[in-house]
Protein backbone atom coordinates (compact mmCIF):
# COMPACT_ATOMS: atom_id res chain seq x y z
CA UNK A 1 0.00 0.00 0.00
CA UNK A 2 2.94 2.30 0.83
CA UNK A 3 4.17 2.21 -2.76
CA UNK A 4 0.94 3.96 -4.03
CA UNK A 5 1.13 6.98 -1.71
CA UNK A 6 3.29 9.12 -4.12
CA UNK A 7 0.67 8.61 -6.88
CA UNK A 8 -2.16 9.58 -4.52
CA UNK A 9 -0.21 12.66 -3.41
CA UNK A 10 0.38 13.72 -7.02
CA UNK A 11 -3.31 13.24 -7.82
CA UNK A 12 -4.23 15.43 -4.85
CA UNK A 13 -1.85 18.16 -6.00
CA UNK A 14 -3.29 18.08 -9.54
CA UNK A 15 -6.84 18.19 -8.18
CA UNK A 16 -5.96 21.18 -6.02
CA UNK A 17 -4.35 22.92 -8.98
CA UNK A 18 -7.45 22.27 -11.08
CA UNK A 19 -9.71 23.71 -8.39
CA UNK A 20 -7.48 26.77 -8.12
CA UNK A 21 -7.61 27.34 -11.88
CA UNK A 22 -11.38 26.84 -12.01
CA UNK A 23 -12.32 28.99 -9.01
CA UNK A 24 -9.57 31.63 -9.05
CA UNK A 25 -7.63 32.04 -12.31
CA UNK A 26 -10.44 31.48 -14.85
CA UNK A 27 -12.96 33.83 -13.14
CA UNK A 28 -10.25 36.50 -13.01
CA UNK A 29 -9.55 36.01 -16.73
CA UNK A 30 -13.26 36.16 -17.50
CA UNK A 31 -13.60 39.32 -15.43
CA UNK A 32 -10.65 40.90 -17.26
CA UNK A 33 -12.19 39.95 -20.62
CA UNK A 34 -15.59 41.41 -19.66
CA UNK A 35 -13.92 44.56 -18.34
CA UNK A 36 -11.89 44.96 -21.53
CA UNK A 37 -15.00 44.43 -23.66
CA UNK A 38 -17.00 46.94 -21.64
CA UNK A 39 -14.18 49.44 -21.91
CA UNK A 40 -14.48 49.25 -25.70
CA UNK A 41 -18.25 49.70 -25.68
CA UNK A 42 -19.65 53.17 -26.08
CA UNK A 43 -22.71 52.40 -23.95
CA UNK A 44 -23.08 50.07 -20.97
CA UNK A 45 -26.62 49.10 -22.04
CA UNK A 46 -27.96 46.12 -23.96
CA UNK A 47 -30.26 47.00 -26.83
CA UNK A 48 -33.21 45.24 -25.16
CA UNK A 49 -32.79 47.49 -22.09
CA UNK A 50 -33.16 50.75 -24.01
CA UNK A 51 -36.65 52.23 -23.64
CA UNK A 52 -36.19 55.83 -24.76
CA UNK A 53 -34.16 58.17 -26.94
CA UNK A 54 -33.79 61.92 -27.22
CA UNK A 55 -32.11 62.99 -30.45
CA UNK A 56 -31.18 66.66 -30.77
CA UNK A 57 -29.90 68.26 -33.95
CA UNK A 58 -29.93 71.79 -35.37
CA UNK A 59 -33.41 71.10 -36.77
CA UNK A 60 -34.82 70.41 -33.30
CA UNK A 61 -35.28 67.58 -30.81
CA UNK A 62 -37.11 64.30 -31.37
CA UNK A 63 -38.18 62.20 -28.39
CA UNK A 64 -38.85 58.51 -28.92
CA UNK A 65 -40.07 55.83 -26.55
CA UNK A 66 -40.96 52.17 -26.60
CA UNK A 67 -43.66 51.09 -24.13
CA UNK A 68 -43.38 47.43 -23.06
CA UNK A 69 -44.61 45.12 -25.78
CA UNK A 70 -45.23 47.99 -28.23
CA UNK A 71 -43.31 49.37 -31.22
CA UNK A 72 -41.28 52.55 -31.03
CA UNK A 73 -43.21 55.79 -31.25
CA UNK A 74 -42.47 59.52 -31.37
CA UNK A 75 -43.74 61.47 -28.35
CA UNK A 76 -42.33 64.95 -29.15
CA UNK A 77 -42.51 67.37 -30.89
CA UNK A 78 -45.61 65.45 -32.09
CA UNK A 79 -47.12 62.11 -31.19
CA UNK A 80 -47.01 59.71 -34.12
CA UNK A 81 -45.68 56.36 -35.32
CA UNK A 82 -41.93 55.93 -35.69
CA UNK A 83 -40.04 54.34 -38.54
CA UNK A 84 -39.05 51.08 -36.83
CA UNK A 85 -36.18 50.40 -39.22
CA UNK A 86 -34.65 53.82 -38.69
CA UNK A 87 -34.89 53.54 -34.90
CA UNK A 88 -33.47 50.02 -34.87
CA UNK A 89 -30.60 51.10 -37.12
CA UNK A 90 -29.71 53.91 -34.71
CA UNK A 91 -29.91 51.59 -31.69
CA UNK A 92 -27.80 48.96 -33.42
CA UNK A 93 -25.15 51.55 -34.25
CA UNK A 94 -25.04 52.76 -30.64
CA UNK A 95 -24.95 49.30 -29.05
CA UNK A 96 -22.44 47.74 -31.44
CA UNK A 97 -20.30 50.87 -31.73
CA UNK A 98 -16.80 50.57 -30.26
CA UNK A 99 -14.31 52.96 -28.68
CA UNK A 100 -11.13 52.95 -30.74
CA UNK A 101 -9.31 55.19 -28.27
CA UNK A 102 -10.01 57.33 -25.22
CA UNK A 103 -8.60 60.63 -26.46
CA UNK A 104 -9.01 62.74 -23.33
CA UNK A 105 -10.99 62.82 -20.10
CA UNK A 106 -12.33 66.08 -18.66
CA UNK A 107 -11.02 67.99 -21.72
CA UNK A 108 -10.01 71.59 -21.32
CA UNK A 109 -11.31 72.44 -24.81
CA UNK A 110 -13.84 70.64 -26.98
CA UNK A 111 -13.16 72.74 -30.08
CA UNK A 112 -10.45 70.48 -31.62
CA UNK A 113 -13.00 67.66 -31.77
CA UNK A 114 -15.97 69.64 -33.05
CA UNK A 115 -17.71 69.04 -29.74
CA UNK A 116 -18.10 72.69 -28.71
CA UNK A 117 -21.04 72.80 -31.13
CA UNK A 118 -21.99 69.14 -31.66
CA UNK A 119 -24.02 68.27 -34.74
CA UNK A 120 -26.12 65.72 -32.87
CA UNK A 121 -26.74 64.89 -29.21
CA UNK A 122 -28.26 61.53 -28.34
CA UNK A 123 -29.56 60.70 -24.87
CA UNK A 124 -30.14 57.00 -24.33
CA UNK A 125 -32.58 55.94 -21.60
CA UNK A 126 -32.58 52.43 -20.13
CA UNK A 127 -35.03 52.24 -17.25
CA UNK A 128 -33.77 54.55 -14.51
CA UNK A 129 -30.36 54.93 -16.15
CA UNK A 130 -29.33 57.19 -19.00
CA UNK A 131 -26.25 58.46 -20.79
CA UNK A 132 -25.72 61.22 -23.32
CA UNK A 133 -23.46 61.15 -26.35
CA UNK A 134 -22.49 64.32 -28.20
CA UNK A 135 -21.40 63.74 -31.79
CA UNK A 136 -18.50 65.84 -33.06
CA UNK A 137 -16.26 65.90 -36.12
CA UNK A 138 -15.11 62.96 -38.18
CA UNK A 139 -11.92 61.32 -36.93
CA UNK A 140 -8.61 60.90 -38.74
CA UNK A 141 -9.85 57.67 -40.36
CA UNK A 142 -12.90 57.22 -42.55
CA UNK A 143 -16.12 56.16 -40.78
CA UNK A 144 -14.99 57.41 -37.37
CA UNK A 145 -16.45 60.09 -35.13
CA UNK A 146 -15.34 61.97 -32.04
CA UNK A 147 -17.90 61.52 -29.26
CA UNK A 148 -18.21 63.15 -25.83
CA UNK A 149 -19.70 60.73 -23.30
CA UNK A 150 -21.43 62.59 -20.49
CA UNK A 151 -21.20 59.85 -17.84
CA UNK A 152 -17.39 60.10 -17.57
CA UNK A 153 -16.76 63.33 -19.52
CA UNK A 154 -14.50 61.43 -21.90
CA UNK A 155 -13.72 62.35 -25.49
CA UNK A 156 -13.75 59.11 -27.46
CA UNK A 157 -12.61 58.21 -30.93
CA UNK A 158 -15.29 55.75 -32.09
CA UNK A 159 -16.08 53.61 -35.11
CA UNK A 160 -19.54 55.17 -35.42
CA UNK A 161 -20.45 56.03 -39.01
CA UNK A 162 -21.43 59.64 -39.80
CA UNK A 163 -24.37 58.47 -41.94
CA UNK A 164 -26.05 57.00 -38.85
CA UNK A 165 -26.01 60.25 -36.85
CA UNK A 166 -25.72 63.30 -39.08
CA UNK A 167 -28.70 65.16 -40.56
CA UNK A 168 -31.24 63.34 -38.39
CA UNK A 169 -34.57 65.19 -38.48
CA UNK A 170 -38.13 64.52 -37.37
CA UNK A 171 -38.87 63.15 -40.85
CA UNK A 172 -35.95 60.72 -40.50
CA UNK A 173 -37.68 59.01 -37.57
CA UNK A 174 -41.29 59.24 -38.72
CA UNK A 175 -43.05 56.32 -40.34
CA UNK A 176 -43.10 57.23 -44.01
CA UNK A 177 -44.97 54.19 -45.38
CA UNK A 178 -48.51 55.35 -46.07
CA UNK A 179 -50.01 51.86 -45.85
CA UNK A 180 -49.14 48.88 -43.69
CA UNK A 181 -50.44 45.55 -44.92
CA UNK A 182 -49.28 42.05 -45.71
CA UNK A 183 -49.59 41.24 -49.40
CA UNK A 184 -50.36 37.60 -48.59
CA UNK A 185 -53.31 38.69 -46.44
CA UNK A 186 -54.78 41.04 -49.04
CA UNK A 187 -58.27 39.94 -50.04
CA UNK A 188 -59.54 42.82 -52.17
CA UNK A 189 -58.23 45.86 -54.01
CA UNK A 190 -60.47 48.72 -55.10
CA UNK A 191 -59.27 51.45 -57.49
CA UNK A 192 -61.68 54.38 -57.67
CA UNK A 193 -61.16 56.93 -60.46
CA UNK A 194 -63.14 60.11 -61.26
CA UNK A 195 -65.25 58.29 -63.88
CA UNK A 196 -64.93 54.58 -63.14
CA UNK A 197 -63.89 51.93 -60.63
CA UNK A 198 -62.04 48.62 -60.76
CA UNK A 199 -62.48 45.97 -58.07
CA UNK A 200 -60.14 42.99 -57.79
CA UNK A 201 -60.28 40.08 -55.38
CA UNK A 202 -57.82 37.32 -54.52
CA UNK A 203 -58.41 33.57 -54.46
CA UNK A 204 -56.05 31.37 -52.47
CA UNK A 205 -54.42 28.83 -54.78
CA UNK A 206 -51.16 26.89 -54.76
CA UNK A 207 -48.43 27.87 -55.35
CA UNK A 208 -49.56 31.51 -55.74
CA UNK A 209 -52.69 33.51 -55.05
CA UNK A 210 -54.91 34.01 -58.08
CA UNK A 211 -56.52 37.39 -58.78
CA UNK A 212 -59.81 38.13 -60.54
CA UNK A 213 -61.65 41.26 -61.61
CA UNK A 214 -65.10 41.62 -60.04
CA UNK A 215 -66.07 45.01 -61.48
CA UNK A 216 -66.73 46.48 -64.06
CA UNK A 217 -66.52 43.00 -65.61
CA UNK A 218 -66.03 39.48 -64.31
CA UNK A 219 -62.66 38.37 -65.70
CA UNK A 220 -59.29 36.86 -64.89
CA UNK A 221 -56.74 39.41 -63.70
CA UNK A 222 -53.11 39.70 -64.75
CA UNK A 223 -51.36 38.29 -61.67
CA UNK A 224 -48.06 40.00 -62.49
CA UNK A 225 -49.73 43.41 -62.87
CA UNK A 226 -51.70 43.03 -59.63
CA UNK A 227 -48.60 41.96 -57.70
CA UNK A 228 -46.66 44.92 -59.11
CA UNK A 229 -49.50 47.18 -57.98
CA UNK A 230 -49.45 45.71 -54.47
CA UNK A 231 -45.65 46.05 -54.25
CA UNK A 232 -45.97 49.70 -55.28
CA UNK A 233 -48.59 50.29 -52.58
CA UNK A 234 -46.43 48.55 -49.96
CA UNK A 235 -43.51 50.75 -50.99
CA UNK A 236 -45.51 53.99 -51.13
CA UNK A 237 -43.57 56.44 -48.96
CA UNK A 238 -43.80 60.12 -48.09
CA UNK A 239 -41.05 62.40 -49.34
CA UNK A 240 -42.24 65.05 -46.89
CA UNK A 241 -45.11 65.39 -44.40
CA UNK A 242 -47.31 68.47 -43.97
CA UNK A 243 -48.78 68.49 -40.45
CA UNK A 244 -51.63 70.71 -39.24
CA UNK A 245 -50.66 74.36 -39.52
CA UNK A 246 -50.59 77.24 -42.02
CA UNK A 247 -48.99 75.20 -44.82
CA UNK A 248 -51.62 72.47 -44.55
CA UNK A 249 -54.46 74.99 -44.38
CA UNK A 250 -53.22 76.55 -47.61
CA UNK A 251 -52.76 73.19 -49.37
CA UNK A 252 -55.90 71.31 -48.25
CA UNK A 253 -58.43 73.27 -50.39
CA UNK A 254 -56.55 72.20 -53.52
CA UNK A 255 -56.94 68.51 -52.71
CA UNK A 256 -60.61 67.91 -53.46
CA UNK A 257 -60.61 65.61 -56.49
CA UNK A 258 -58.25 62.62 -56.20
CA UNK A 259 -56.74 61.14 -59.32
CA UNK A 260 -57.26 57.75 -57.69
CA UNK A 261 -58.51 56.41 -54.39
CA UNK A 262 -57.08 53.03 -53.44
CA UNK A 263 -58.75 50.81 -50.85
CA UNK A 264 -56.79 47.77 -49.66
CA UNK A 265 -58.80 45.17 -47.75
CA UNK A 266 -56.35 42.95 -45.84
CA UNK A 267 -56.69 40.89 -42.65
CA UNK A 268 -60.28 42.02 -42.24
CA UNK A 269 -59.59 45.79 -42.31
CA UNK A 270 -59.64 48.53 -44.94
CA UNK A 271 -56.78 50.94 -45.56
CA UNK A 272 -57.39 53.89 -47.85
CA UNK A 273 -55.07 56.28 -49.64
CA UNK A 274 -56.13 59.15 -51.92
CA UNK A 275 -53.67 60.55 -54.44
CA UNK A 276 -53.82 64.09 -55.81
CA UNK A 277 -52.04 66.13 -58.45
CA UNK A 278 -53.75 69.54 -58.53
CA UNK A 279 -51.17 71.00 -60.91
CA UNK A 280 -49.36 68.39 -63.07
CA UNK A 281 -47.02 71.11 -64.39
CA UNK A 282 -45.67 71.72 -60.89
CA UNK A 283 -44.24 68.20 -60.64
CA UNK A 284 -45.76 67.72 -57.19
CA UNK A 285 -48.13 65.03 -55.97
CA UNK A 286 -49.83 64.51 -52.63
CA UNK A 287 -51.56 61.76 -50.69
CA UNK A 288 -53.89 61.44 -47.72
CA UNK A 289 -54.84 58.42 -45.65
CA UNK A 290 -57.35 60.33 -43.51
CA UNK A 291 -59.40 63.44 -44.26
CA UNK A 292 -58.11 65.35 -41.22
CA UNK A 293 -54.68 63.68 -41.07
CA UNK A 294 -51.31 64.77 -42.42
CA UNK A 295 -50.81 65.51 -46.10
CA UNK A 296 -47.97 63.51 -47.61
CA UNK A 297 -45.83 64.69 -50.48
CA UNK A 298 -45.15 61.73 -52.78
CA UNK A 299 -43.35 61.10 -56.04
CA UNK A 300 -45.44 62.15 -59.07
CA UNK A 301 -44.57 58.82 -60.71
CA UNK A 302 -46.88 57.18 -58.16
CA UNK A 303 -49.90 58.74 -59.88
CA UNK A 304 -49.02 57.10 -63.17
CA UNK A 305 -48.16 53.75 -61.59
CA UNK A 306 -51.43 53.52 -59.67
CA UNK A 307 -53.81 54.80 -62.35
CA UNK A 308 -54.25 51.53 -64.23
CA UNK A 309 -56.92 51.00 -66.86
CA UNK A 310 -58.94 47.81 -67.08
CA UNK A 311 -56.88 46.39 -69.93
CA UNK A 312 -53.64 46.75 -67.96
CA UNK A 313 -55.08 44.69 -65.08
CA UNK A 314 -56.77 42.01 -67.18
CA UNK A 315 -55.19 38.67 -67.93
CA UNK A 316 -53.91 39.49 -71.40
CA UNK A 317 -53.26 35.91 -72.50
CA UNK A 318 -55.48 35.82 -75.56
CA UNK A 319 -56.25 32.11 -76.01
CA UNK A 320 -58.47 32.17 -72.94
CA UNK A 321 -57.86 28.76 -71.36
CA UNK A 322 -55.18 27.20 -69.16
CA UNK A 323 -53.19 24.13 -70.23
CA UNK A 324 -54.77 21.85 -67.63
CA UNK A 325 -58.26 22.55 -69.02
CA UNK A 326 -57.41 21.65 -72.64
CA UNK A 327 -58.55 18.32 -74.07
CA UNK A 328 -57.72 19.07 -77.74
CA UNK A 329 -55.65 21.83 -79.31
CA UNK A 330 -55.97 22.44 -83.03
CA UNK A 331 -52.99 24.13 -84.77
CA UNK A 332 -53.48 25.51 -88.26
CA UNK A 333 -50.95 27.48 -90.33
CA UNK A 334 -50.52 28.15 -94.05
CA UNK A 335 -48.18 25.16 -94.24
CA UNK A 336 -49.47 22.67 -91.68
CA UNK A 337 -52.49 21.52 -89.75
CA UNK A 338 -52.74 19.02 -86.87
CA UNK A 339 -54.56 18.49 -83.58
CA UNK A 340 -52.94 17.59 -80.27
CA UNK A 341 -54.90 15.43 -77.84
CA UNK A 342 -54.19 15.70 -74.11
CA UNK A 343 -54.54 12.60 -71.92
CA UNK A 344 -52.98 11.24 -68.73
CA UNK A 345 -49.78 10.23 -70.56
CA UNK A 346 -49.24 13.62 -72.21
CA UNK A 347 -49.85 14.76 -75.78
CA UNK A 348 -50.53 12.73 -78.92
CA UNK A 349 -51.59 13.47 -82.49
CA UNK A 350 -55.30 12.98 -83.05
CA UNK A 351 -54.84 11.22 -86.42
CA UNK A 352 -51.72 9.29 -85.33
CA UNK A 353 -52.53 8.17 -81.78
CA UNK A 354 -50.02 5.31 -81.79
CA UNK A 355 -47.06 7.51 -82.77
CA UNK A 356 -44.83 8.62 -79.91
CA UNK A 357 -44.38 12.39 -79.62
CA UNK A 358 -41.61 14.49 -78.16
CA UNK A 359 -43.43 15.58 -75.04
CA UNK A 360 -41.00 18.40 -74.27
CA UNK A 361 -41.58 19.87 -77.75
CA UNK A 362 -45.36 19.51 -77.43
CA UNK A 363 -45.38 20.99 -73.91
CA UNK A 364 -43.33 23.99 -75.03
CA UNK A 365 -45.60 24.63 -78.02
CA UNK A 366 -48.77 24.45 -75.93
CA UNK A 367 -47.24 26.71 -73.27
CA UNK A 368 -46.31 29.32 -75.88
CA UNK A 369 -49.80 29.31 -77.36
CA UNK A 370 -51.59 29.38 -73.99
CA UNK A 371 -49.41 32.16 -72.54
CA UNK A 372 -49.18 34.48 -75.57
CA UNK A 373 -50.19 37.93 -74.20
CA UNK A 374 -51.53 40.98 -75.97
CA UNK A 375 -48.93 43.75 -76.10
CA UNK A 376 -51.08 46.59 -77.45
CA UNK A 377 -54.80 47.10 -77.93
CA UNK A 378 -55.87 48.28 -81.40
CA UNK A 379 -59.67 48.10 -81.08
CA UNK A 380 -61.69 47.73 -77.88
CA UNK A 381 -64.46 45.86 -79.69
CA UNK A 382 -64.15 43.51 -82.65
CA UNK A 383 -64.82 45.32 -85.94
CA UNK A 384 -63.96 44.60 -89.57
CA UNK A 385 -61.16 42.00 -89.49
CA UNK A 386 -59.99 42.20 -93.11
CA UNK A 387 -57.68 45.23 -92.59
CA UNK A 388 -55.76 43.19 -90.03
CA UNK A 389 -55.46 39.95 -91.99
CA UNK A 390 -57.72 38.15 -89.55
CA UNK A 391 -60.38 36.95 -91.99
CA UNK A 392 -57.87 34.39 -93.28
CA UNK A 393 -55.34 34.22 -90.42
CA UNK A 394 -51.73 33.16 -90.95
CA UNK A 395 -52.13 30.96 -87.89
CA UNK A 396 -55.10 29.83 -85.86
CA UNK A 397 -55.34 27.86 -82.62
CA UNK A 398 -58.56 26.40 -81.20
CA UNK A 399 -58.71 24.74 -77.77
CA UNK A 400 -61.48 22.33 -76.85
CA UNK A 401 -62.25 21.79 -73.19
CA UNK A 402 -62.89 18.55 -71.39
CA UNK A 403 -66.63 19.09 -71.84
CA UNK A 404 -66.23 18.94 -75.63
CA UNK A 405 -66.90 22.65 -76.17
CA UNK A 406 -64.59 25.30 -77.60
CA UNK A 407 -62.79 26.84 -74.60
CA UNK A 408 -60.29 29.12 -76.31
CA UNK A 409 -59.33 30.58 -79.66
CA UNK A 410 -56.40 32.61 -80.94
CA UNK A 411 -55.89 33.93 -84.48
CA UNK A 412 -52.80 35.72 -85.84
CA UNK A 413 -52.98 38.11 -88.81
CA UNK A 414 -50.81 40.63 -90.61
CA UNK A 415 -47.59 42.08 -89.25
CA UNK A 416 -47.24 45.80 -88.59
CA UNK A 417 -44.51 47.69 -86.79
CA UNK A 418 -42.78 44.50 -85.67
CA UNK A 419 -45.98 43.07 -84.12
CA UNK A 420 -48.79 40.82 -85.34
CA UNK A 421 -52.47 41.64 -85.24
CA UNK A 422 -54.40 39.11 -83.19
CA UNK A 423 -57.81 38.29 -81.75
CA UNK A 424 -58.48 35.93 -78.87
CA UNK A 425 -61.17 34.28 -76.82
CA UNK A 426 -60.33 35.95 -73.49
CA UNK A 427 -60.67 39.66 -74.32
CA UNK A 428 -62.89 41.22 -77.03
CA UNK A 429 -61.13 43.48 -79.52
CA UNK A 430 -58.15 43.49 -81.85
CA UNK A 431 -54.66 43.46 -80.39
CA UNK A 432 -51.01 43.28 -81.36
CA UNK A 433 -48.72 40.47 -80.17
CA UNK A 434 -45.08 39.52 -80.59
CA UNK A 435 -44.44 37.57 -83.81
CA UNK A 436 -42.08 34.97 -82.29
CA UNK A 437 -44.77 32.28 -82.10
CA UNK A 438 -44.98 32.01 -85.89
CA UNK A 439 -41.39 30.72 -86.06
CA UNK A 440 -41.80 28.47 -83.02
CA UNK A 441 -44.56 26.17 -84.32
CA UNK A 442 -42.99 22.75 -84.98
CA UNK A 443 -44.02 20.73 -87.99
CA UNK A 444 -45.84 17.46 -87.56
CA UNK A 445 -42.57 15.65 -88.37
CA UNK A 446 -40.64 17.63 -85.75
CA UNK A 447 -43.18 16.61 -83.10
CA UNK A 448 -42.63 12.90 -83.73
CA UNK A 449 -39.99 11.22 -81.60
CA UNK A 450 -38.39 9.82 -84.75
CA UNK A 451 -38.31 13.19 -86.50
CA UNK A 452 -35.58 15.85 -86.68
CA UNK A 453 -34.91 18.27 -83.84
CA UNK A 454 -37.05 21.40 -83.77
CA UNK A 455 -35.62 24.90 -83.31
CA UNK A 456 -35.99 26.39 -79.80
Amino acid sequence: MARFWPTALLAGVLAGLGLYLYFVELPEQRTELVTATQAKQILPFEQAQISGLRVWSHSGEVVLSQPPGRPWGITAPIQTDADQRQVQALLRALVTGKVSRVVETHPVSLTPFGLDHPSTVVTVIAGDREDTLSIGDAGPLSSTLYVLRASDEAVLLTDLAPKDFLNRTLLSFRRKELLQFNQQETEQLRLTYPTTEIVLYGIEEKPKKKWKIRYPIEAEADRTEVQALLFRLEDLKALAIVDPGPEREKLAPLLTKPKVKVTVHAAGTDQVVRLFQPDPASGEAYAQTAQDGPIYKVSPSVIKELTKDLFALQDKRLLGVDTGDIALLSIKTRDEQYTLVHDRDGWMLEDQPTEKLRQDVADLLVSRIVNLPAEERVLKQAGPLAPYGLVAPVAEFVATGKNGRVAGRLALGNQSGGLLYAIGHRIPGVFQVRPDLLTQIPSRLALLASGPATPP
